[in-house]
């Protein structure tokens, strides 16, 4: 499903790209749609959460992974979690789509020299929401347990009491 929905969400903005963008002057021809890093979000399972780059913006999105009504959401503000820190969404409605959420990065794109840059920039943004997970500590070594004998004679692990 997060797959599927991904290639929704891209598809939507290509067709906004050349029905609604060809021509103005805010597109920045080295650049084209691309999603990355969506993976399910943290705290909801039932939401999608990356970075989506077009020619005239990057953004954090999240999107449901059902297509959603707008319940008149559409322009409204919440501050969300996303990875690790907070920041202020805003909603976004189509009927094809569905509801979702974007918190702008970059717009214009004029800045981006080519995709691999914008991409590059998209990965970098969401390493630092997303940080690797710590390693595990290593278990510490546990005390052995004295014989019982031992106990009842006042005597430790490993010598005398």
């Amino acid at each position: 499903m997060l797959d599927k929905r991904v290639q929704q969400l891209m598809d939507f903005y290509r067709r906004v790209e050349t029905e609604r963008m060809q021509g103005l002057p805010l597109l920045n021809p080295a650049l084209r749609v691309e999603a990355v890093g969506f993976r399910l979000a943290d705290e909801d399972a039932l939401v999608a959460e990356g970075v989506l780059i077009t020619p005239w913006f990057m953004s954090l999105v999240r999107l449901p992974l059902a297509v959603e009504a707008h319940g008149g959401r559409v322009g409204r503000k919440r501050i969300l979690p996303f990875g690790q820190e907070h920041f202020e969404f805003i909603g976004a409605h189509d009927p094809a789509l569905g509801f979702h959420e974007a918190c702008a990065l970059f717009s214009p794109m004029g800045g981006f020299l080519h995709q691999d840059q914008a991409r590059e920039t998209a990965e970098a943004v969401l390493a630092q929401l997303r940080p690797a997970p710590m390693p595990a500590a290593a278990p510490t070594m546990a005390r052995p347990v004295p014989a019982r004998r031992a106990f009842l004679l006042g005597l430790r692990a490993g010598g005398a009491a």
